[in-house]
This record gives structure tokens, C-alpha cells and sequence, in this order.
């Protein structure tokens, strides 16, 4: 491990120490896995992963979690959280992820109080600071810590120490909640949410691993990296007929870009 990121990695662990116990805000991604990779080892059984689970989150995922708490040996709670019946978050706005994160950091306060442990950590690394995150602002209105950030890790440094460390998600992509493919301002429906899912694990099954299906109402755009767009080519009938059935009347291919949507509301804000 070079220099630096020992020095970061140090600091990190500082951070955890000096907190004696604490909740993990587990998503799943590699992020909060290497912040509970992390308080595991140094805390052990003081540390409590827990997962919020709803309609947003994909069955794949809420599986991924089980498995990753499994292999770091940590206390896992699943928790159901109730974003999709909150009128602000169904009208989809360019701030959905402050509802969102709002109802996790409630629920998980009150986890808090039952186990008598007050310190919740979430995930959030030094680059996110640098993107349009509205569940940050969530973040700090309950006092949630942020580890990474202020160890300075950055994303790419998460999956350095997540290698290192033998978490086997090191390199996995980065997987936002379902509500991420409906465009801002068209309202979030639990249909949508389910067209979203079957359509990507359909597409997953190809052996893609990255990739998004955003609802554009009868329209599907496929967002897919290069390296896989002749996969999709090659058995696009098949796709096609497979989308007719979940209720997509059309199909579009476009190239995968990590936070388009997110893109857009970046434009905007430097206008």
C-alpha cells in the first residue's frame, strides 16, 4: 500500500476507534462495505450493519448485502423503510435522495436507540462531495459521520483498500436505488420501479454487469457500456420481445454514463 492511502487508511481507522460502537448504514455498494470491513475489525460485535429495504432496492441487492455481511462476519439488520409512500418522493424531484435518506436516517436513529449505540455511519467518500448529492444534506440534519470523507478516501482509493483488505466486491459497480432511472419530474410509480427491475435483471442475465434501464414511459433507453452493446445487438429481438412483456413499447441504446441524470442538474446549476 502506497504511503498515502496507508496515511488515509490510518486515519480511518482512528476515526472508528475513538467511537466504540456504531451502526452502518449498509447499502451494499462498496463504499459502506469497506467503512463496516473497516469497524468490524476494529470494533467486532460493537458494530451493526443494517440495510433499509423497499421497493427501490433491487432483490439482487438486498441478497448482496446478506452475502457481504456474511463474508466480513458483522451483525446485519434488514429494516423496511417507507420513502415510497411519501408524496415529496413519488413527485420525483432533482432533491428525491433528501426524502430518501431522511426516512433511512429516521428509522435508523431509532435502531440507534433500541441497541444504545449512537454513532451511524453512512459510506459517503471524499469525491461525492463533488457531485449533486441531496442525501448528503439528510446526512448532516441527523449527525450521521461520514468516515471516508474525512479521511479523505476517494472513490478510487475505496477500492484500493476494499483489494486489499479481500472484500471480493472491491470492484463492483456502482448501483443506485431503482427510482435513479426514472427522469426527474415524472412521478415514481411502484410499476415503474418494477418494469425498471425485471428489465435490467433480464439484461444482467447476458452477463452484464453494468448498466441502466431508464424508464422513459413507453420508451426503454439502455444504457450500456461499448464492450457490451454487441451483446445487446446480437440478441436484440429477443430483448425487444422480452421488454414487450414487462410494458415497454419501444427500445433505445445509448452509452452508459455513471449519474446522467445527475449530469443534467449540474448543467442547470452552472447556467
Amino acid at each position: 500500500m502506497e504511503k498515502e492511502l496507508s496515511q488515509k487508511y490510518e486515519k480511518l481507522r482512528n476515526e472508528i476507534k475513538k467511537l466504540g460502537s456504531a451502526i452502518v448504514a449498509f447499502s451494499g455498494g462498496v463504499d459502506s462495505a469497506l467503512v463496516l470491513k473497516v469497524a468490524h475489525d476494529i470494533l467486532g460485535n460493537n458494530v451493526v450493519a443494517v440495510t433499509a429495504d423497499s421497493p427501490s432496492l433491487p432483490r439482487r441487492e438486498l441478497e448482496e448485502t446478506k452475502n457481504i455481511a456474511k463474508q466480513i462476519g458483522a451483525k446485519h439488520l434488514i429494516i423496511n423503510t417507507e420513502e415510497t409512500q411519501n408524496e415529496n418522493y413519488l413527485k420525483n424531484p432533482s432533491n428525491r435522495c433528501y426524502h430518501c435518506k431522511s426516512e433511512l436516517y429516521t428509522k435508523l436513529k431509532l435502531i440507534s436507540e433500541q441497541l444504545g449505540i449512537k454513532n451511524i455511519l453512512n459510506g459517503t467518500n471524499f469525491d461525492d462531495l463533488g457531485d449533486f448529492r441531496p442525501g448528503l444534506k439528510a446526512a448532516d440534519e441527523n449527525n450521521v459521520i461520514s468516515p471516508l470523507k474525512k479521511a479523505e478516501i476517494t472513490k478510487n482509493e475505496v477500492r484500493q483498500l476494499a483489494k486489499e483488505l479481500g472484500l471480493r466486491i472491491w470492484d463492483k459497480p456502482s448501483s443506485p436505488c431503482l427510482s435513479s432511472r426514472v427522469p426527474y419530474g415524472s412521478e415514481i410509480t411502484l410499476k415503474k420501479l418494477s418494469m425498471i427491475e425485471e428489465a435490467e435483471n433480464f439484461l444482467k442475465d447476458f452477463g452484464i454487469r453494468e448498466l441502466r434501464v431508464r424508464h422513459f414511459g413507453s420508451l426503454a433507453r439502455i444504457e450500456a457500456k461499448e464492450a457490451d452493446k454487441s451483446t445487446i445487438n446480437s440478441n436484440l429481438q429477443l430483448i425487444e420481445k422480452i421488454f414487450n412483456q414487462i410494458g415497454f413499447d419501444e427500445i433505445a441504446i445509448a452509452s452508459f454514463k455513471s449519474g446522467n441524470l445527475n449530469s443534467v442538474i449540474n448543467v442547470r446549476a452552472k447556467n
